[in-house]
């Protein structure tokens, strides 16, 4: 271990440098402008297109916030050197939850008040499946009901949300506190949370999953559900941990701090997460159709095909999930050159961070069928709907942020392992 950081120039706080303020009044700006638009929504094209939409925005965002705790959680797993300075932006990141929290509370509002099915149709047994029989008389749903049911839903979302809220507040109050005392105690309640945080953030990430989108489509079951949310999570976090970072580099504020040697090894871990994703999804796709069994073909079938067996546009976004998700980033990650240039990698972020939006889409809006039990094509308000509310409550997650970012130093100033990552080499 390297020797205290307390021998190196402090840094400046983030405050020193100016436009923070007002790039977050922008950022609440469009956070709120986003979800204003998507309110109007409810008067042109219902209640239940734009609250499946608002899930896809949460979603999306709930997942970068946990890949971001989970990067930070690993981070002092690990004990690593290289990602200090990155680790501190994760740290703002947290300060998202919260925020998460209150704009998932519609959905459970809309869902307890207004109609009880409008989202999940598992929580009116009353609700007409496709093949005409109620959920209450539905066999896979008497067998699931235990696990599916309002009381579990409501207490189960509860506590993803106070577990991911308490384990970001452990870690950001370690380490924002240790850029003042430098006190190495601080590091070591991180690791020790990062030992008991690590299993309660998988196993919450992964019933959060199940609970908030697979029970969706209850009949359909994959073992492999969680690890993909995990994938993607990881995936969206260090995606967005690239465009802070080219960021605070075009501002100046991480010049002579950040060096192709962190760009690298932020792009070795996009490249292996990419495979990571790959691996998964197929591993789920090729165990379904191997076992060809009814009650998981469906949910593959319904994204390909319609009822009168003419393709539908899901089949195509499909094709684009396989090639963008995983073949593009791919081929483009294994340029060295592409690892360390900020404005490439930067691309090849922002392309990420839009298959995963599209992929939360494949999983969330097919669940909207119509009179035929087809789902709703892709290219429609539903999509539309989604852009807004990603938009919406991407805005609030970046306003959290940036309201986060001037209340500690730039970089862990006192972090035992800093001269290490400033030093960083491969």
């Amino acid at each position: 271990m390297s020797a205290p950081a307390t021998t190196l120039p402090l840094a400046p706080a983030a405050a020193a440098v100016p436009g923070t303020d007002a790039c977050a009044n922008r950022a609440l700006m469009v956070g709120l402008a986003g979800i204003a638009v998507t309110a109007a929504g409810l008067f042109v094209s219902g209640a239940r297109i734009v609250a499946s939409a608002w899930l896809v925005g949460v979603t999306y965002w709930t997942a970068v916030a946990i890949g971001m705790l989970l990067w930070v959680l690993i981070h002092h797993i690990f004990d690593a050197s290289w990602s200090v300075v990155l680790r501190r932006q994760f740290e703002h990141g947290l300060a998202a939850f919260k925020w998460l929290a209150l704009l998932f509370l519609p959905l459970v509002l809309a869902s307890l008040f207004y109609q009880t099915d409008l989202v999940w149709p598992w929580m009116n047994p009353a609700h007409l499946l496709p093949e005409h029989k109620s959920v209450a008389s539905d066999l896979l749903y008497q067998k699931k009901s235990a696990f599916l049911n309002v009381p579990m839903f409501l207490g189960a979302t509860i506590v993803f949300f106070l577990v991911w809220i308490w384990l970001s507040a452990r870690l950001r109050r370690a380490s924002f506190t240790q850029d003042t005392d430098g006190d190495t105690k601080w590091t070591t309640m991180s690791r020790k949370t990062a030992a008991f945080g690590i299993p309660m953030a998988a196993l919450s990430l992964t019933f959060a999953a199940i609970f908030w989108v697979k029970s969706l489509e209850y009949h359909w079951f994959s073992t492999m559900y969680g690890v993909w949310f995990f994938a993607n999570c990881a995936r969206a976090a260090l995606s967005c941990g690239v465009l802070i970072t080219v960021w605070l580099l075009h501002r100046g504020d991480y010049r002579g701090i950040v060096n192709k040697n962190h760009l690298h090894s932020i792009g070795q871990l996009m490249f292996a997460f990419t495979v990571f994703w790959g691996y998964v999804t197929f591993s789920q796709y090729f165990l379904i159709w191997n076992a060809n069994v009814p009650e998981e073909t469906f949910w593959y079938n319904l994204r390909e095909v319609n009822a009168d067996g003419s393709d539908n546009q899901w089949k195509f976004v499909g094709f684009f999930i396989l090639f963008g998700h995983f073949f593009v980033p791919f081929l483009l990650l294994l340029s060295y050159r592409f690892k360390v240039t900020p404005l490439i990698l930067r691309r090849i972020a922002v392309w990420i961070l839009l298959t995963i939006f599209v992929d939360i889409c494949y999983n969330v809006l097919p669940a909207l069928k119509d009179a035929s039990g087809d789902p709703l094509p892709f290219l429609g308000p539903a999509l539309f709907w989604s852009a807004t509310s990603a938009v919406g409550v991407g805005g609030v997650c970046l306003w959290a942020y940036l309201r986060s970012f001037p209340t500690a130093k730039l970089i862990p100033v006192q972090d035992p392992r800093i001269g290490e990552c400033l030093t960083h080499h491969e």
